[in-house]
């Protein structure tokens, strides 16, 4: 789960870390008092889950309460668009007007999960206010990193290591020793699965802030953490993705292709894609349906993908398990009588009861086109949607 820059820096406020003057606004005139608040010149950016808000006019120093209000009021209200959304762009429903600072030096400070090693890894570097990514592929030594063992934590001395490789002065070197500590604390207690700082800023007065924040959180940690839950704002979501969610189906993810696809398990659902590729067609989505032996929830899941509009043919690639292929049948039966499905549906199933699974589907009259094998399964269905364009 994401959550907004403003959220982002209230959490690492509290944490200690050192954020500039500030405060969210959802209206022009609310944006002009801030900025009044904070005397007068500030900076007045767009909150959304998207990052290069800059380049795409989301971020604007102005130097008047006037001003604020009139570049709050061009962008609430309006879609930003950016090189991380979809060309429909995303809503602005609220500004972040905080302190404009001068800055002398821009570093970066981040936190991951490191997969290969099963530990956080902090990530410091002198190439802040840049794309990370960009860095890691042209200039990987320039970013240091320091794996942490959770059952310790951060030692005051590795912190303080890590504050030197960014070449601080003595100062600057203990607040940014405290940062690191604070926001693996955050981390840790949050149960988070990204926390950057891009970038992290010493100012022309010797400070160091948190100049921008972003805070991604473990959705499998969403039991324990109620409140950060709260921060949830679907409007920044695709609605296919929060419709599927508020049904209970969690791993549907919206592509841009259009073969729609429901799978059971992640692994066979990467290989349909990749396949799908392979025959010369894409994605609509991913739908992990998991193991599932309940008809109505096969109902839903179809629900979803023939809600998107871009899907052109509908891939059903099962291999019953635990999962028991006459039950996804039974749904595919109920779907097509439940509702209204225009496009032409691509059936394979293998594994447990196929006979029953089988014998379902051909009693049902429904005009099917059935597969046998995953190859068939995937060419049949980038046909169809070729067809059906």
């Amino acid at each position: 789960m994401k959550v907004h820059e403003y959220q982002a820096k209230q959490l690492l406020a509290e944490y200690g870390v050192p954020v500039p003057r500030g405060r969210v606004a959802r209206s022009a005139a609310e944006a002009r008092k801030v900025a009044s608040d904070l005397g007068g010149r500030v900076m007045v950016k767009a909150q959304v889950h998207a990052g290069g808000r800059g380049k795409a006019g989301g971020i604007k120093v102005v130097s008047s309460p006037e001003e604020a209000e009139k570049a709050a009021g061009g962008m609430i209200g309006s879609r930003l668009v950016t090189h991380q959304t979809s060309p429909d762009g995303v809503p602005v429903n609220a500004v972040l007007v905080e302190e404009a600072i001068e800055i002398e030096r821009e570093l970066y400070l981040g936190i991951v999960i490191d997969g290969v090693v099963g530990m956080p890894v902090v990530m410091v570097s002198e190439a802040g206010g840049m794309d990370i990514e960009e860095v890691a592929r042209t200039s990987p030594e320039r970013i240091l990193r320091t794996h942490i063992d959770p059952g310790v934590g951060v030692h005051p001395y590795r912190a303080r290591g890590m504050a030197f490789d960014l070449n601080l002065e003595q100062g600057q070197r203990r607040a940014a020793t405290e940062a690191i500590t604070n926001l693996y604390k955050l981390f840790q207690d949050k149960d988070c699965s990204l926390v950057e700082i891009n970038p992290l800023v010493v100012t022309a007065d010797g400070r160091v802030l948190a100049a921008d924040a972003k805070l991604n959180l473990d959705d499998n940690a969403s039991f324990r953490q109620k409140d950060i839950q709260e921060l949830c704002d679907t409007s920044q979501e695709d609605p296919l993705e929060v419709e599927a969610k508020s049904k209970g189906i969690e791993n549907y993810i919206k592509l841009d292709g259009s073969v729609g696809c429901l799978v059971n398990g992640a692994g066979l659902a990467m290989a349909v894609l990749d396949l799908l590729k392979q025959e010369g067609g894409n994605a609509a989505n991913f739908l992990d349906i998991g193991t599932l032996n309940d008809p109505d929830r096969v109902v839903q899941a179809i629900e979803i993908v023939n809600a998107d509009p871009d899907v052109k043919a509908i891939l059903i690639n099962i291999f019953g398990g635990m999962a028991r292929t006459d039950v996804i049948a039974q749904g595919i039966v109920a779907a097509s009588k439940q509702m209204n499905i225009k496009v032409p549906i691509v059936v394979r199933l293998a594994g447990t009861n196929v006979d029953e699974g089988d014998r379902i589907l051909k009693e049902s009259g429904l005009d099917l086109i059935r597969a046998y094998s995953f190859k068939e399964a995937a060419g049949k269905a980038v046909k169809a949607a070729q067809k059906s364009s």
